[in-house]
């Protein structure tokens, strides 16, 4: 038993429990769809921003991964490539230079 004293009470955190009684989240994605739509016809500007970003958005996964690939792909074979060359060139000057090293330290 642990003998604490406060001069205050600190209140205990509340919860928040609510449990919806109906959800149809098709009827939800179709709502904020017609509401796009809807927002999209406008003739403000804010309508216009939001063509140009759903555009974006629309067209960029597609296009976007097969530029991407395209892109990570010429990386690689750069890499590869790079790490051949190196490859190479360190075998070359080993052998090259390695009997002048080993007669430099008396071997």
């Amino acid at each position: 038993m642990s003998l604490r004293i406060r001069f205050f009470k600190l209140p205990r955190h509340s919860t928040y429990d609510y449990k919806p009684r109906f959800y149809d989240p098709q009827k939800e994605e179709l709502e904020e769809r017609l509401k796009q739509i809807e927002d999209l016809k406008g003739g403000d500007i804010d309508a216009a921003k939001a063509r140009i970003a759903g555009g974006f958005k629309r067209g960029f996964s597609k296009e976007h991964n097969r530029f991407r690939r395209k892109q990570v792909a010429q990386s690689n074979y750069i890499l590869v490539a790079t790490l051949v060359t190196l490859g190479i060139l360190t075998i070359y000057l080993i052998s090259r230079y390695m009997p002048q090293v080993a007669s430099f330290f008396g071997g």
